[in-house]
């Protein structure tokens, strides 16, 4: 979630409809593996159809965001984040998150992001994107954590993958990480 902008006060009369809304969210009888599994199926076919793929829980569109490490790229199928809500929302109360599956967070101007795990039950690597494309630091948050973790600088984007996978995958700072702006 992101750590940064304004909180919102949410009126007592309204808890029950936010209790619902999360337990939809949150307590859906799929588990994490089939859930994994369902959006990747989902995504691959619209790109096989040439339609742009949303994904089939957040309903944010997905893009391809390719990571060059030592010569090597990793491609993920990502959810794009534009608005202030979706930012906000992020990765909150998903109980999975496959190994080919990220998600985006683009601004423009670049500035210093800070994010944190409110609501978020999924350990995630937070990689910061500095102007240049490349990644300036990765910080492992873990769930639920309202410790902040932020860039080192000014960055375009962060994106977030798995707690571990860049490690796993041999990602590091000074990575270039590409993908192509929706129109």
């Amino acid at each position: 979630m992101v750590g940064d902008g304004p909180r919102y006060a949410v009126p007592w009369r309204n808890f029950g409809i936010l209790v619902a809304l999360a337990c939809g969210a949150a307590c859906s009888p799929v588990d994490g593996a089939q859930e994994a599994a369902s959006a990747a199926q989902t995504q691959g076919e619209a790109s096989q159809s040439g339609i742009a793929a949303t994904h089939p829980i957040s309903g944010l569109r997905v893009i391809d965001v390719a990571v060059e490490s030592d010569g090597k790229s990793t491609t993920f199928k990502t959810e794009l984040a534009l608005s202030r809500e979706e930012q906000a929302r992020g990765l909150m109360f998903r109980e999975a998150l496959a190994d080919d599956e990220a998600m985006l967070f683009p601004n423009d101007p670049p500035q210093v992001r800070s994010f944190w795990m409110k609501n978020t039950p999924v350990s995630l690597d937070i990689i910061f994107i500095g102007a240049d494309g490349r990644i300036t630091n990765i910080e492992t948050a873990m769930p639920y954590s309202l410790e902040s973790v932020a860039s080192k600088g000014p960055v375009i984007a962060v994106f977030e993958i798995r707690g571990g996978l860049a490690e796993e995958l041999g990602i590091a700072a000074g990575d270039r990480v590409e993908w192509e702006q929706p129109s």
